[in-house]
């Protein structure tokens, strides 16, 4: 059995409930987390070992906390107030947590679905998608995976186009991958709105409805977007339930054309804000 599961968020307890309610068992299932593993979350540290120890039953992506807390360990920004990443730092398997951290996914294609934290790039095809994340999983599985931190963030370029090269290519990769909600009618990212859908301001447009989407058509799970909740359209799956809000947390089976929904729910471990 093949599971997709939205923002975990370091809510280990609301984890292991949906474990045990789905009856997964790593010999024979599948689980496939979509990013925001960690953080907000009080267990964020379990949260890892429980995944690390589901060995190649547990295919994670990388979402925009996961990579903060790389950047928080590496030095390259310091912890928000609202973090909660001190048992992750503090943990004497640090450097080993944070290394299987830095070499997870950015996006996948299995069971026929595109799966990615945030969204894709209207420009994008699925082939280029998986070629853009490859190139960035390769930077942060590289020995210089820490010089490529120091260039990884900020908001430009905003648009997409077939020269960019180096650290503005890869820039963009990951703001469309993980941080993604908007995009104006020329796929131009905005990163100011993060209302639900049905809240967005003249001339903007969630990703998955911009117009001549190339990826049309293709299947795509994602997470990220809580304020959009549950999004269960043939082609299209959107899973960040807000867990670390109170929400609840959700898993999708996917095996054998299902699209079967399993939730729990969440205790509040912070309020939006």
């Amino acid at each position: 059995m093949i599971y997709l599961v939205g923002d975990l968020q370091g809510c280990c307890d609301a984890l292991d409930r949906l474990l045990a309610k789905i009856d997964f068992s790593p010999s024979r299932d599948r689980l496939y987390a979509l990013g925001d593993l960690v953080n907000r979350g009080r267990r964020s540290l379990q949260v890892l070992q429980r995944l690390i120890g589901m060995g190649d039953a547990a295919t994670c992506l990388l979402g925009n906390h996961d990579l903060h807390l790389m950047a928080v360990a590496h030095g390259v920004r310091p912890q928000h107030r609202s973090d909660t990443l001190s048992h992750i730092l503090e943990s004497p398997d640090r450097d080993a947590l944070i290394d299987w951290v830095r070499t997870r996914r950015l996006a996948v294609h299995a069971e026929g679905w595109l799966m990615v934290h945030a969204g894709v790039a209207p420009q994008w095809d699925l082939a280029l998608t998986l070629q853009l994340a490859a190139e960035v999983e390769a930077e942060l599985a590289s020995p210089q995976w820490g010089e490529f931190l120091q260039v990884m963030y900020g908001n430009e370029p905003s648009r997409w186009k077939p020269r960019l090269d180096g650290a503005d290519r890869w820039r963009f990769a990951i703001n469309v991958l993980t941080r993604v909600r908007y995009v104006d009618a020329r796929g131009t990212l905005d990163f100011k709105v993060k209302e639900a859908a049905d809240k967005a301001p003249k001339g903007l447009y969630p990703w998955f409805e911009a117009p001549d989407r190339l990826t049309q058509g293709q299947p795509i799970a994602f997470g990220h977007w809580s304020t959009l909740g549950l999004l269960n359209r043939h082609d299209l799956l959107a899973i960040d339930t807000g867990c670390v809000w109170g929400g609840a947390l959700t898993a999708v089976r996917i095996d054998g054309g299902r699209r079967e929904t399993i939730q729990v729910d969440c205790e509040t471990a912070q309020q939006p804000g």
